[in-house]
């Protein structure tokens, strides 16, 4: 793993109906990106209809198939890992539930409204 990778913090909200991701690294550096509601959506039934076993999904798979930018489909897949609703074997991915879109939607407006996860 590279050591800036350690040194960094990631954070998640939803503001004005996008959920919004923003690293901060280590010397002040950091970024923002966003990704509409409608476009997280349109990952999470992309995930959820990728079959369990077999090829997976990733990255491009999903930009490509839901004609959307790159770092929306990368907000939406960090948010879905990081909240253990898909799992990456070989850098793909593959659902983690039983309705992936479901939880993932579960997830996005439990953010929204500021509930807290134990």
């Amino acid at each position: 793993m590279n050591d800036h990778l350690k040194d960094r913090d990631v954070t998640f909200i939803v503001e004005d109906g996008c959920l919004v991701r923003t690293v901060s690294g280590a010397g002040g550096r950091g970024y923002t990106h966003r990704c509409p509601k409608e476009a997280f959506e349109k990952v999470a039934h992309a995930v959820a209809e990728t079959p369990a076993e077999g090829r997976g999904t990733c990255l491009i798979d999903v930009v490509g198939r839901e004609n959307l930018a790159f770092t929306q489909v990368n907000v939406a897949l960090e948010f879905l890992k990081e909240r253990g609703l898909i799992e990456v074997r070989h850098r793909r991915c593959y659902p983690a539930t039983a309705d992936t879109h479901l939880d993932a939607m579960v997830e996005f407006h439990a953010l929204a409204h500021g509930c807290r996860r134990s």
